[in-house]
């Protein structure tokens, strides 16, 4: 299973590649824990018979679509008019809202920041190579898709890639991003517990390199960011990558982390990492020893407090400001980043092994308001009740968030087994309905990059005007 969990981490990393081919009404409800029902206050038609209910109709559940930085860069970067012009094909589609990513892999961002400048180039894979794509446009990237959005009436999240300082380009194109750049701290980037020690995240080479969520200084960088983002009039703000890197349960293993470590077990440890991991090791023992068990819980704690005090800042800005995370829906091993997306009324030790007592302390949904499920299965895998399946992925996080958070979940049509070359379009109907039906607040696709690449427009529109009609 971690096999395939990492795959699909990588996939995820690289989505923006295949996206760079050339082309050939919801409204929040406080009460979403139960089903609306519209009720017209109409005169009944003379043939009803007295008593006689009407049936119920469902309010519309959500439809979004997922817009990522890199790889719709050469499309919007410098053109309003393409965003305009996008944003009018969704409403047009039965799409209600989009979540615009405005903080990409490199770092940077796609708004206006005090505390960490702007974008100006991402790489791309560009016509079989990586390129610098630029942006030379001055004009408001964020705010251009919130005036387009509320032309169109959809409505607009903002995504950030947060635990995140730049990125070691592959092809030669060399680096960017703040902890390249001197704005973040060396010391700040994640320390991973390689087979020849202890090594800082940025002396691995190529890739994105990931910051340490339990420094303070980082905490402190990323709220700054998040300030400044609440200012925006969005619909809500959705954290990705708010997790460890991926190098799993052997990051982060800094002094800082260290000395935390310790203060959270209430001892000294003495051989560091070796007490709870040799070098280069990255599994469970069999049985799990103390430490690790120990260490499993403290990652967790780290992503719940930064997401309780993101979630606090964020609505302190915006007390209305719908506040949240994207998860890889396999919550089974989603344990190796550190992350525990649970309410903290789920037991995960009820379930699988690896969780211990204390686990379920640090399950962050109670902090959220909305959440988005990443249902990553293969075009085979749509239907089902179990984990790798998309309705099974969505019916598994009912379970998981115990009512605490309205959750979207749905699938990567690009990157997952058997969407990589398109000609899937006869497939959007049923993952329609799989996933929308089984999320307690709508459904989203991954990425609208895709939807453009292989023509899946009038597929999805089939799919959602079959669910309206259900209504």
């Amino acid at each position: 299973m971690r096999i395939i969990r990492n795959i699909f981490l990588c996939l995820s990393v690289l989505a923006f590649i295949e996206c760079d081919k050339p082309d050939d009404d919801y409204i929040w409800n406080d009460n979403w824990k139960e089903e609306e029902t519209q009720k017209p206050e109409e005169e009944k038609p003379e043939d009803e018979k007295p008593g006689e209910e009407k049936p119920e109709v469902k309010e519309a559940k959500a439809r979004l679509v997922w817009i990522d930085a890199a790889a719709n860069f050469k499309d919007y970067a410098n053109d309003k008019e393409n965003i305009s012009r996008d944003m009018a094909r969704l409403k047009e589609t039965g799409f209600t809202g989009v979540i615009v990513e405005v903080r990409p892999t490199t770092a940077g961002v796609l708004f206006k920041s005090d505390v960490e400048g702007p974008v100006t180039q991402v790489d791309a894979w560009v016509t079989g190579g990586y390129k610098w794509l630029q942006r030379t446009a001055d004009f408001d990237y964020l705010q251009a898709f919130i005036d387009a959005g509320k032309k169109e009436g959809l409505d607009v999240y903002a995504a950030i890639n947060t635990m995140v300082g730049g990125k070691e380009c592959p092809y030669g194109l060399g680096s960017d991003g703040p902890l390249f750049d001197g704005t973040a701290k060396r010391e700040w980037a994640s320390v991973v517990n390689t087979p020849d020690g202890l090594v800082n995240c940025m002396d691995m080479g190529t890739g994105t390199k990931f910051l340490n969520p339990a420094n303070d200084e980082v905490v402190e960088y990323l709220l700054g960011i998040l300030e400044d983002l609440a200012a925006y009039d969005v619909k809500g703000i959705i954290l990705d990558r708010c997790r460890y890197d991926d190098n799993d349960l052997k990051s982060d293993f800094s002094e800082v982390s260290r000395k935390k470590f310790e203060e959270y077990i209430g001892e000294k440890v003495q051989n560091w990492p070796d007490d709870i991991f040799a070098p280069g090791e990255g599994e469970l023992s069999s049985p799990v020893t103390k430490k690790q068990v120990q260490w499993m819980e403290f990652r967790a704690k780290n992503i719940h407090d930064f997401m309780e005090k993101a979630s606090a800042r964020v609505h302190s800005v915006n007390p209305d400001i719908r506040f949240g995370a994207y998860v890889g829906a396999w919550y089974s091993s989603y344990y190796y980043s550190g992350v525990n997306w649970a309410s903290p009324n789920y037991n995960a030790k009820n379930a699988y092994s690896w969780a211990t007592a204390d686990y379920n302390q640090y399950g962050y949904a109670d902090h959220c308001d909305i959440m988005i499920i990443g249902a990553y299965a293969s075009t085979k895998s749509i239907y089902g009740n179990s984990e790798w399946t998309m309705q099974g992925f969505c019916k598994r996080a009912q379970t998981v968030f115990a009512g605490d958070v309205p959750f979207i979940g749905g699938p990567d049509i690009g990157n997952s087994t058997g969407f990589e070359n398109g000609g899937q379009g006869a497939l959007m109907p049923d993952i329609v309905d799989a996933c929308i039906n089984a999320s307690t607040e709508g459904m989203f696709f991954f990425d609208l990059c895709h939807i453009k690449m292989y023509d899946y427009w009038d597929d999805i529109k089939k799919g959602f005007d079959r669910y309206l009609e259900s209504l």
